[in-house]
């Protein structure tokens, strides 16, 4: 069975509700997403913080996955699917992939300020400075924030290397180090954009854009690879 990979950003969640830091222009109730997500911040104001992503959090509760993804997840009956995404929402699992590697974090998760490997699942959406982990230590957002590294790129890397297809999904490739993982694309792998906006996959051969939602888009994908 073929490998496909996926990589999606926050265009593939758009269709369900999921607002962007672009759809709020950067800003988020008269703040500068910086002081709201980023060590800094953290620091600063960690209730704001908190209020932030408990927002964020909330809105997740009550947002469903759209076709876009649940046409991903039916991809598995053809390939091998393995998703890097830039998201920090659940939506592909809960549209039925099992294979997703996030890059940036997960929002219905929490973890140590202390001890980075104690990590939680949250079942509610609100997350205060009461509650803490089994070392008494404050819980923050399982968020890679503005400024901090991104620990799983290594192993993104290595799953986009291997990629018979790849698939670039609702992301514009402007953020970095996500977007040079299309460098670690074999060079006779097809690729298929998809994104209204068609972002430009530099150094590329064999693309096809569709210039489409991610719904539509994947309903496109479907009838090019039959």
């Amino acid at each position: 069975m073929k490998k496909l990979v996926v990589l999606s950003g926050a265009g593939m969640s758009a269709e369900s509700g999921i607002r962007t830091f672009r759809d709020m222009g950067g800003l988020w109730n008269e703040y500068d997403v910086m002081e709201v997500a980023s060590p800094t911040a953290w620091a600063k104001n960690p209730n704001l913080v908190h209020q932030f992503y408990n927002e964020r959090r909330k809105q997740l509760f009550e947002c469903e996955p759209n076709k876009g993804h649940k046409l991903v997840a039916e991809l598995e009956k053809h390939y091998d699917v393995e998703i890097v995404t830039q998201n920090v929402d659940d939506l592909h699992e809960r549209a039925g992939s099992t294979k997703i590697l996030h890059l940036h974090g997960e929002l219905k998760k929490a973890r140590s300020t202390v001890d980075s490997n104690l990590i939680y699942e949250l079942d509610k959406w609100e997350l205060t400075l009461k509650d803490t982990c089994e070392k008494g230590s404050p819980l923050r957002p399982h968020i890679v924030w503005f400024g901090e590294s991104v620990p799983a790129i290594s192993e993104a890397a290595e799953i986009v290397a291997k990629a018979d297809v790849f698939l670039i999904i609702g992301t514009s490739l402007n953020v970095y180090p996500a977007a040079g993982l299309t460098d670690y694309i074999p060079d006779d792998t097809p690729i298929y954009v998809i994104d209204p906006n068609q972002p430009n996959v530099q150094s590329k051969q064999n693309i096809t854009y569709i210039r489409e939602t991610a719904s539509v888009g994947m309903e496109k994908l479907f009838e090019l690879l039959q």
